[in-house]
């Protein structure tokens, strides 16, 4: 390079000027001179290896820094395409939002519509029920219209007889006999004969009228009148007729003791149709197909037994206390069909003798009131209704929440529905409620727990064959409200204010969850 050829003048310029100063021969000068050429030469050789070196190295990196910058730009492009891409994902977000609260709204509307229809559903049916009650009352007039004419017919021939009689100073019974026995008038006097008189078509007639007509044909072949039936035992029952369905034969035995002892109760004019209407209003459609193929009317509802509801395939146990307390709801209002409350009131004036008749439905609604209408259709199917969440003392607020699938993380939510639950029930079940959580032995009641079946040795279960149907002490809900069932080391429940209610609902949860724990 041009620098280095200075430096080697200069160089060649000092050594001259040192040649000279020192006295040195040209000659030697000379060579000396040639020799520093030649290392000179070498160096200026490496030299410019090294330059060459260092510049292909530049050219190097200045490649590979255009590689990285097309790479940068390719990567900004990408950045920019993902970022555009991005702000189009959260628009559509936004969209979505909006749809899914479109979609939530007609929901709601849905669901409102929903329940307005099986309202209107329930006015009909129970339009229809009523109806059909009218219409079977105005026949039954009819018939005693027709009856009491009959009678006065009767009694006119009766006393025109006597009178006849009397003028010849003798009377015959035979008259009276020949009356009642002819073909006009013993249709009409049907109602007053006694059961065990009844011919074999009027058995199989009733049998017919209850639901039982499968068995008619068997019935006019054994029965000769209605005597044969109330002198029959269920083993002769089975038998006979072929009467294999134990709640067949247990509602033919009720009925056939009502005869006997001459009694009507109230229940006896709740059909087994009316009870699977029933089972809608408690929260328990799924059991409807059973208990209808099961005939079970309102007066079997009064004797079901623990055993009954398990051979109707009713095993949960909140399920079980679901039932009693609405049967004990029956019986407090004397068995009135129309007793439960369906339609939403002022949900600012309620009381607890109000609640206690409340519907599923209508628990819902309320649920619907304190803004927690989202977990509302989950109590369909739960057996919740007013009877259950006054009447019975395990029955917290922490249950309904299980049963509504509030998350446990929720606490919020569900000291709201804690806060609002506890002015439903008021302030007195809220504090026998408090008593019975708090006392000794208590067991939560879970919506998991299932009732098991006794299981009964050879023995027990000859004895249990031969025990009549008003000999069984193991009712779902008791009667007898004079002697309430013994708790296993906590404190009897009163709910005596809540029109009526009994403390025999106090329960014994012992019982319920092993249903006879021996085996």
């Amino acid at each position: 390079s041009i620098k280095t050829i200075k430096d080697l003048k200069y160089f060649s310029w000092c050594i001259n000027v040192q040649g000279s100063g020192n006295g040195e021969s040209y000659q030697e000068r000379l060579s000396r001179l040639e020799g520093d050429k030649e290392s000179l030469v070498l160096q200026v050789g490496v030299l410019t290896d090294q330059v060459e070196a260092q510049g292909e190295k530049i050219r190097h990196l200045e490649n590979s820094l255009g590689e990285y910058q097309h790479k940068l730009n390719s990567t900004e492009e990408m950045l920019q395409q993902e970022l555009l891409n991005r702000s189009s994902l959260e628009s559509q977000k936004l969209g979505l939002m909006e749809e899914v609260s479109c979609l939530k709204l007609k929901l709601g509307n849905m669901e409102e519509k929903h329940i307005k229809s099986a309202e209107r559903q329930h006015k009909a049916e129970n339009l229809l029920q009523e109806l059909k009650m009218l219409k079977h009352r105005i026949e039954e007039l009819e018939q005693e219209k027709m009856q009491y004419e009959q009678k006065l017919k009767v009694t006119q021939v009766l006393q025109h007889k006597c009178d006849c009689e009397s003028q010849r100073h003798t009377f015959c019974p035979k008259v009276v006999v020949h009356i009642f026995q002819s073909n006009s008038c013993c249709d009409q006097l049907c109602a007053y004969t006694p059961f065990s008189m009844w011919t074999t078509e009027q058995v199989c007639g009733w049998l017919e009228d209850t639901g039982m007509g499968q068995y008619v044909s068997l019935a006019r072949q054994w029965v000769d009148s209605g005597q044969t039936l109330l002198s029959a035992t269920p083993q002769e029952l089975e038998k006979e007729i072929c009467i294999k369905h134990p709640l067949h034969r247990k509602k033919l035995q009720l009925a056939l003791r009502a005869f006997s002892n001459k009694t009507m109760e109230k229940s006896s004019e709740l059909d087994h149709i009316w009870v699977t209407r029933w089972l809608d209003d408690v929260g328990l459609p799924q059991y409807k197909d059973q208990f209808y193929e099961s005939k079970v009317d309102g007066r079997m509802l009064q004797y079901l037994t623990v055993n009954d509801l398990l051979f109707l395939k009713v095993t949960s146990q909140l399920h079980h206390l679901s039932i009693k307390c609405a049967i004990h709801v029956l019986h407090v209002n004397k068995f009135n069909p129309n007793c439960l409350r369906r339609r939403p009131g002022d949900e600012n004036k309620t009381s607890p003798s109000e609640v206690v008749q409340w519907s599923n439905h209508r628990v819902m609604e309320w649920l619907r009131s304190v803004d927690l209408a989202e977990y509302a259709p989950n109590l369909r199917g739960s057996g919740v209704h007013g009877g259950l969440i006054i009447l019975e003392p395990r029955f917290q607020s922490e249950t309904l929440a299980m049963l509504l699938n509030i998350p446990p993380q929720k606490t919020l939510l569900r000291r709201h529905l804690a806060t609002n639950f506890n002015s439903l029930v008021g302030p007195q079940a809220q504090q026998e409620k408090q008593e019975f959580a708090n006392a000794s032995g208590h067991a939560p009641l879970t919506t998991t727990a299932k009732v098991r079946p006794k299981k009964l040795g050879f023995t027990h279960f000859r004895q249990l064959r031969k025990l009549r149907v008003d000999e069984s002490a193991d009712y779902i809900c008791p009667m007898d409200t004079g002697t309430p069932p013994a708790l296993t080391g906590t404190p009897q429940g009163t709910y005596g204010s809540f029109r009526g209610i009994s403390p025999n609902l106090a329960r014994d949860s012992d019982r319920l969850e092993n249903a006879g724990s021996k085996n």
